[in-house]
């Protein structure tokens, strides 16, 4: 019998000190929970992804100079840590050390190296080629790290089990989007089922620019049947009990780890990860991504502008959930299109948050731009250029504020208004982190009922009402843009299935689809100036999204 430890930790980016020592802490836990080994996510030493530090010769020797440091201070349990390794030529690879008795007794370098999406491996990284079988107290097993486990036309875990392997160790860094978990389950099983042998599989948690990590971490047994979890979107440590044979003759090519006897208890407590809904999933990413982005660099407070509309009530209560409502702060910018009720609904969702709130009139503000543009927009009507005045008056505000107290403007735009260009540059894009730049305003929606699902948090009048941007008299959203439902459909189809003008037409109105993929195409210049989110659907905009800016094509 051998026990695994997957240990899904939340690493940051860079830190290869604090990584190190939280690592060490993790290792500890694990000989405590009598583990013979712990595993630890894809690159955890580093922080995943490390992008173009990997570009830093210096960079790529402190995170071997960590390893080796680190490596001394395990014994008594065997580790496996996800690190950046180098050949003798200065090739890179990313890689997985395994650790027994304070010595790197082996490196396994991932072979398949991802380059769609958000992931751009192959700008770093040399695959490697190689699958070393590990034997510890007598049982063998291979590494192999995320990409590997999910091509099936490569087979490397069938290769694993082949050379030896008794069980499989999977080190990911998966990001997270909605339903994924459910592929991630599904695709350990088949690996467990196809090779006859126990797969384990450990994952990251954490929020990192606009990835979110959500563990998950599982392990699998050789029928394929799910016999440990972890949570989603914490971090957590994974005891797991694998009854597998013992080598009885050596193999040529193994690397002996020796004997481990663990120190702690005999018992581990089973536990079945917590099912989520879609929209609890959502939910949770948006909570994790948003709290390891102020705190990871260095914030306290964040500063969210409140229009009395569902996007802020959601921005502002994902944060006070996140951070803690002490250090959210919300200000309430009325001019004279702002309804008394929109006025009404903006504090009443800070006092039920209980968060800090702020009313500024921008009024006296805009009446002085008009004033003062007048005679340069003579004889032209009142148009958006007004309507965004006000929307940059209110940035101008909340960027002031923020400079003057160190505190984080949180943008509140939505992924379906993102999409279309339905907001303003410099006005209410203004910010540092976009917290549901990747949520469809559909699924907005359908968060409120989430956050509200104890007690009324947000007041129903927000949820009811018909949105509006509120920038002139008697305006709703729905004046500009199609009904939302339709709208984040073609989006979802465009954006997220890449589907042609015809083939989006089958289904909605021709002449609105190929209006809203003008919109989606003419606003790429906006998207690209607007502060990072966290993904949380199959393909978001920033690195998921690569549309050029000057762009002619048309289907």
């Amino acid at each position: 019998m051998l026990r695994i430890a997957l240990a899904q930790i939340n690493p940051i980016v860079g830190d290869l000190d604090g990584n190190a020592r939280k690592i060490l802490d993790f290792v500890q836990e694990a000989k405590a929970g009598g583990a013979h080994l712990a595993a630890f996510p894809e690159l955890v030493l580093t922080g995943y992804p490390p992008e173009d530090l990997l570009l830093k010769d210096h960079f790529v020797r402190a995170n071997l100079k960590a390893l080796n440091n680190l490596a001394k201070k395990i014994s008594g349990i065997a580790a496996i840590v996800g690190f950046v390794d180098r050949d003798s030529g200065g090739k890179i690879y990313n890689a997985a050390a395994v650790i027994s008795e304070k010595k790197i007794r082996g490196i396994y370098r991932k072979q398949d190296l991802p380059n769609y999406g958000v992931f751009d491996e192959k700008r770093y990284f040399t695959a490697g080629d190689k699958n070393p079988v590990f034997v510890l107290n007598g049982v063998a097993f291979a590494v192999n790290i995320c990409e590997d486990i999910w091509r099936d036309e490569t087979a490397i875990c069938k290769k694993q089990v082949r050379a030896g392997a008794k069980f499989l160790i999977n080190i990911s860094s998966s990001p997270f989007e909605a339903g994924k978990i459910d592929d991630r389950i599904h695709l350990v099983r088949r690996r467990a089922k196809e090779t006859k042998a126990p797969v384990c599989y450990v994952n990251l948690v954490g929020g990192q620019d606009e990835l979110v990590f959500d563990g998950a971490s599982m392990a699998a047994s050789a029928k394929g049947v799910i016999i440990a979890s972890g949570r989603q979107f914490a971090e957590d440590i994974v005891l797991v009990d694998l009854d597998v044979a013992i080598v009885k003759k050596k193999r040529a090519g193994t690397i002996h780890l020796g004997n481990v006897k663990p120190s702690g208890g005999d018992n581990i407590i089973v536990r079945e990860a917590c099912a989520l809904s879609m929209v609890e999933q959502i939910h949770h990413a948006l909570l994790l991504a948003t709290r390891d982005y102020i705190r990871k660099n260095g914030f306290k407070k964040v500063l969210i502008g409140l229009s009395g509309g569902i996007d802020s009530a959601v921005v502002a209560a994902v944060a006070a959930e996140a951070i803690g409502r002490e250090n959210v702060i919300g200000v309430s910018m009325p001019s004279r299109f702002n309804a008394e009720v929109t006025k009404s609904d903006a504090r009443k969702l800070a006092e039920n948050l209980g968060i800090v709130f702020k009313e500024i009139s921008i009024e006296p503000i805009f009446e002085t731009y008009l004033n003062v543009m007048t005679p340069h927009f003579k004889d032209r009507l009142q148009d958006c250029a007004e309507e965004n005045i006000q929307a940059r008056i209110r940035g101008n505000i909340l960027m002031a504020l923020s400079n003057k107290f160190n505190w984080l403007v949180l943008t509140t735009g939505n992924k379906s208004e993102m999409a279309v260009g339905y907001c303003t540059l410099y006005g209410d894009m203004s910010g540092g982190f976009a917290v549901i730049k990747d949520v469809p305003k559909t699924i907005v929606y359908k968060i409120a009922k989430d956050i509200n699902r104890d007690k009324e948090l947000i007041p129903q009048s927000v949820i009811d009402r018909v949105p509006s941007a509120e920038l002139r008299e008697n305006q709703t959203d729905q004046d500009s843009l199609p009904p939302y439902d339709l709208l984040d459909d073609i989006i979802e189809r465009y954006v997220g299935g890449h589907e042609s003008l015809q083939e989006i037409s089958r289904k909605h109105d021709p002449q609105t689809v190929k209006r809203v993929r003008h919109l989606i195409d003419a606003n790429e210049y906006k998207r690209r100036q607007s502060p990072p989110g966290p993904k949380v659907t199959s393909r978001a905009f920033g690195k998921d999204w690569r549309l050029p800016i000057t762009n002619q094509y048309r289907d």
